[in-house]
């Protein structure tokens, strides 16, 4: 799995789970949804949350390869650092 649209449906999937929401109420928020703004309100357990299932399903440890966790700004900025950073598939 490699372009940016897969990684935006597996990024809303994931957040769907850990957040507890429907999967619809996720697809239709554009990528620049702020991954800890009001929209999501991911907190830090939920972010933790996250950052676990992405190492756990795609092998990418964000904590540690993204010092700065800039790939946490938005749904788009996350599905844009998998889609250059994950194994392939």
């Amino acid at each position: 799995m490699s372009n940016d649209a897969d990684w935006s449906r597996i990024v809303r999937e994931l957040l769907a789970a850990v957040l507890e929401r429907p999967p619809a109420d996720l697809a239709a928020l554009p990528n620049s949804t702020r991954l800890f703004g009001a929209e999501l309100n991911l907190d830090s357990f939920s972010g933790m949350t996250l950052l676990t299932a992405i190492e756990r399903d795609y092998g990418v440890d964000l904590a540690a390869d993204d010092l700065g966790l800039e790939s946490l700004e938005s749904i788009g900025s996350l599905a844009a650092y998998l889609a250059a950073h994950a194994p392939a598939t």
